[in-house]
């Protein structure tokens, strides 16, 4: 998981360079928003899989799902890294309330 991190951190590094990022507004707000974009390309390809958009037929595979779905995960990372400073620990704290509260202690 730390290499998928350290990913994440090069690509937030990249975007918080790039020309543009300080002129567009409030940072945090658009990297969250851009989660919503991403969402949009699964549902296209989920639309897709299901050839349920006549004009278009069975245009995607369940790939292109899987690839979309990695996109909002990461575009979710790239958003918790730039509103928090210990994004990881965010992630596992959450993802352990989560567990906590729908499977029974063992």
């Amino acid at each position: 998981m730390d290499e998928t991190w350290d990913g994440v951190q090069r690509l937030r590094g990249w975007l918080d360079e790039s020309p543009g990022q300080a002129a567009a507004g409030d940072v945090r707000v658009l990297r969250v928003l851009k989660i919503g974009e991403e969402f949009g390309e699964v549902a296209q390809a989920l639309t897709g899989v299901l050839g349920a958009n006549p004009r278009k037929g069975e245009s995607h595979t369940w790939q292109d799902v899987e690839k979309e779905l990695s996109d909002v995960i990461v575009t979710a990372m790239v958003a918790l890294s730039t509103i928090t400073s210990d994004a990881p620990k965010a992630l596992d704290a959450r993802v352990q309330q989560l567990v906590d509260r729908v499977l029974p202690s063992s």
